[in-house]
C-alpha cells in the first residue's frame, strides 16, 4: 500500500488537480502523502492541509451523527421524518431512511439562495415540490440531507456543527475536522468562485431552475477556508447535513478506521446499527448514507463503502476489516476537469493493494 504512488498517479495528465493528498490507514498502520500545491500562490499541500469535503460532509458528518443518535435510542432510521421537523417538502410518511437512500423524491438541487421571499435555504426549500414520487427510486438530493442535518438539530437542541462535535469528532479527537470558515493551512477549492452554479442556474443543466429569479451577487475570484457549495455558504450560513465540513487526511483516517473496524466501541456506535447502515438498500450501489461498491483489495474483491465529494475529495471504508482509505484533490482546478470518481479509481491500486499494482 503506498499513497506516494496513489499521489504520483492523481497528478498526473490533464485531469490532474492542483494538489491532493492521499491516506491508508488498517488498525495497525498509516500511510499518507501530499503534492501539487494548496492555492493559486503556490502554496505546497501537505499532509496538514484541510480541504473542503463538500458531499463527503454527507456521511462523515450527518450519516455519522444519525447512527451516533440511534446507537443511544434517540431516533430510528424508519422514524418518520415529521416526528422531528414539521413543514418539510417530503412526503407524509417519508422516513430517515428514504432520505438516506435518497429515496424521498426531493429535488437532487436548486439555488436556494435565489429564493427573495424567504430568511434561509430550509425554508425555501421546504417550499418546493416533489420531483419524484416517494420511492420511485433513488434520486441523489442535496436537500434531503439538508432535511437531515435539522433533524439532527432537532433531536439534540444544538445547532447541526455543535451536534456533529458531540457526537462524531469531539469523541473521536479530530480538532481539524468541522464546518467553516477554517484556518490555514487550506487548500484552495476553485480559482473562480461561483461560475459552476452560475452556468447552472443560465442554462438549467443539470436540473431545471424553478424561480425565475437570476441576478445574484454571485462570488468571483478564488475560494478559500469557506464552502464552496452555494446553498451552504449564501443560503445556510456554513452549515448543513449536505456539504460544509472540512477535513485532514489524518482525522478523515481515523474516522473511516473507526467505522471500519468490527470492534466498535459500544459507547460510541452500537455494531448491529453499524452492519445495517452499510448494507445496501433497494437500490445497488446505495447503502444507508453511503455508496458501496466492489473494489480490489489485498488481491481480491472487496466490498468498500464510499462517498464522493465535488470538490475533489472521497472517504471509503472496507466494512470490518478496520481499513479507511483517503483522497482529497482541489480537481477544479485541473485542466480538464475530471469527476471525482475518476481520481479516486485512479488512487485506489496504490492505496488498497499490498504491491500498489491491482486495478479496481
Amino acid at each position: 500500500m503506498s499513497a506516494a504512488e496513489a499521489i504520483a498517479a492523481v497528478l498526473t495528465g490533464p485531469t490532474a488537480p492542483r494538489g491532493a493528498v492521499a491516506g491508508v490507514a488498517t488498525r495497525t498502520s498509516r500511510d499518507t502523502a501530499a503534492g501539487g500545491f494548496a492555492d493559486l500562490a503556490g502554496t505546497p499541500v501537505t499532509t496538514e492541509t484541510a480541504f473542503d469535503l463538500a458531499s463527503v460532509t454527507k456521511v462523515a458528518a450527518t450519516t455519522t451523527a444519525l447512527l451516533g443518535l440511534a446507537s443511544r435510542g434517540d431516533l430510528r432510521f424508519d422514524d418518520p421524518v415529521d416526528r422531528f421537523v414539521s413543514g418539510t417538502a417530503c412526503a407524509p410518511g417519508t422516513t430517515v431512511r428514504h432520505l438516506l437512500l435518497h429515496r424521498a423524491g426531493l429535488w437532487e438541487w436548486q439555488p436556494l439562495y435565489l429564493d427573495g421571499t424567504h430568511v434561509d435555504g430550509a425554508a425555501a426549500a421546504d417550499t418546493l415540490p416533489l420531483r419524484y414520487g416517494v420511492d420511485d427510486g433513488r434520486h441523489y438530493s442535496d436537500l434531503g440531507f439538508l432535511i437531515l442535518g435539522r433533524i439532527i438539530a432537532a433531536v439534540t437542541g444544538l445547532s447541526l456543527d455543535a451536534a456533529v462535535r458531540e457526537l462524531v469528532t469531539g469523541p473521536l479527537g479530530l480538532t481539524r475536522t468541522g464546518y467553516g470558515p477554517v484556518p490555514g493551512p487550506v487548500a484552495s477549492s476553485t480559482g473562480d468562485g461561483d461560475a459552476a452554479e452560475r452556468r447552472m442556474v443560465a442554462t438549467g443543466t443539470p436540473y431545471p431552475i424553478l424561480t425565475s429569479r437570476r441576478h445574484f451577487p454571485w462570488r468571483e475570484g478564488e475560494i478559500t477556508g469557506v464552502v464552496n457549495d452555494g446553498n451552504c455558504f449564501h443560503a445556510l450560513h456554513g452549515v448543513s447535513g449536505h456539504a460544509g465540513l472540512f477535513g485532514t487526511v489524518d482525522e478523515l483516517l481515523t474516522l473511516g478506521v473507526a467505522l471500519a473496524d468490527p470492534e466498535v466501541p459500544h459507547d460510541l456506535w452500537d455494531p448491529a446499527l453499524v452492519a445495517e447502515l452499510f448494507r445496501d438498500g433497494p437500490d445497488p450501489g446505495q447503502a444507508l448514507g453511503w455508496r458501496s461498491d466492489t473494489v480490489t483489495a489485498d488481491g481480491r474483491p472487496t466490498r468498500m463503502l464510499w462517498h464522493p465529494g465535488y470538490t475533489g475529495c472521497a472517504l471509503g471504508v472496507v466494512p470490518a476489516t478496520g481499513t479507511a482509505v483517503v483522497l482529497l484533490a482541489n480537481r477544479l482546478f485541473a485542466d480538464e476537469i475530471a469527476p471525482t470518481e475518476t481520481l479516486w479509481r485512479a488512487a485506489l491500486p496504490a492505496l488498497l493493494d499490498p504491491e500498489g499494482t491491482s486495478t479496481p
